[in-house]
């Protein structure tokens, strides 16, 4: 028997407010950009680029033309899924009894899906096979962004600074900071040379500060997920990055077939809890960004 689902419903709205407080909290793009409005049709946002500078102009003369560029960046949601069995208890239940299923279904939903939005927008790949996602495409930091500078363990400090300099060079500004766990663990370990006291000690025993050096910072696994060579990422994430998604989560109850590979579900006396959500992003600028890379 093909897979049967019942009538789509809607996640209450406390719930649905409830999850993407917790993605903000789990996802380091979420924590460092700030979100924006993303209509299921796609977007396009458009990126002014001025190289000239302002003129000063006397009084009846001829104003000056300015050299600028626009170019629009596509921001299109992308589907993501996740879907979780739970015994077929769950349909002969009251709404109120339900709730509970409901509630540790929106944490591992929120978790999953902060960690996909993460791992795609950073590398480009599925978060579920590991592999380049055709559908992202370029969309990402390991394939837009051209500066990078190569990680040293020693000195990671100076790594950051190295990395804020073609941000400058290029007129950017530099708002926050991605570490992977090596990365940080890394500036943990720093010690004054006299002293031998701890010159990062805010990222001692796997520490993740609000802030570092002015700026935001978020320490996540998704920064080096996978083969990939990326230990931090520094740039404009309050204002060259967007993302949005969208707020209706449908939930869906299977109770036939086999919608997850895992068997039958009526021989299992189980049913499948199934949401999605589109989330949509763009790098408006990639050189207002910088990457931190293990060469070796």
């Amino acid at each position: 028997m093909g897979t049967q689902t019942k009538a789509g419903t809607m996640f209450p709205p406390e719930l649905t407010k409830e999850m993407f407080s917790k993605v903000k909290g789990h996802s380091t793009l979420a924590k460092l950009c700030a979100v924006s409005a993303i209509p299921f049709a796609g977007t396009d946002m458009f990126v002014f680029t001025m190289d000239g500078e302002a003129a000063i102009v006397g009084e009846a003369a001829e104003k000056p033309a300015g050299e600028a560029n626009v170019a629009p960046v596509s921001i299109k949601p992308i589907k993501f899924i996740y879907q979780h069995r739970v015994t077929d208890e769950f349909v002969k239940l009251s709404e109120e009894k339900q709730l509970p299923y409901l509630e540790s279904f929106a944490e591992g939903f929120a978790k999953k899906i902060a960690r996909g939005f993460d791992i795609a927008a950073f590398h480009g790949v599925n978060p579920a096979t590991g592999t380049a996602s055709a559908i992202v495409g370029n969309n990402c930091f390991a394939k837009k962004i051209t500066a990078s500078v190569t990680y040293d363990a020693a000195t990671p400090d100076d790594n950051i600074d190295d990395a804020v300099t073609p941000i400058q060079t290029a007129d950017g500004m530099v708002t926050g900071i991605a570490m992977s766990p090596v990365f940080a663990s890394a500036l943990g370990k720093m010690k004054a040379a006299d002293s031998h006291i701890s010159m990062y000690p805010e990222f001692r025993f796997g520490a993740n500060p609000e802030t570092f050096g002015g700026m935001k910072s978020d320490v996540n696994n998704t920064v080096s997920f996978g083969q990939s060579d990326i230990r931090a990422i520094v740039g404009d994430f309050a204002n060259a990055f967007k993302y949005g998604y969208a707020e209706d989560i449908p939930l869906e109850i299977i109770e036939y077939g086999d919608p997850d590979g895992k068997g039958d579900l009526k021989r299992t006396n189980q049913i499948v809890l199934r949401s999605e959500v589109y989330v949509g992003w763009g790098i408006l600028d990639a050189s207002s960004f910088a990457l931190v890379k293990d060469e070796a």
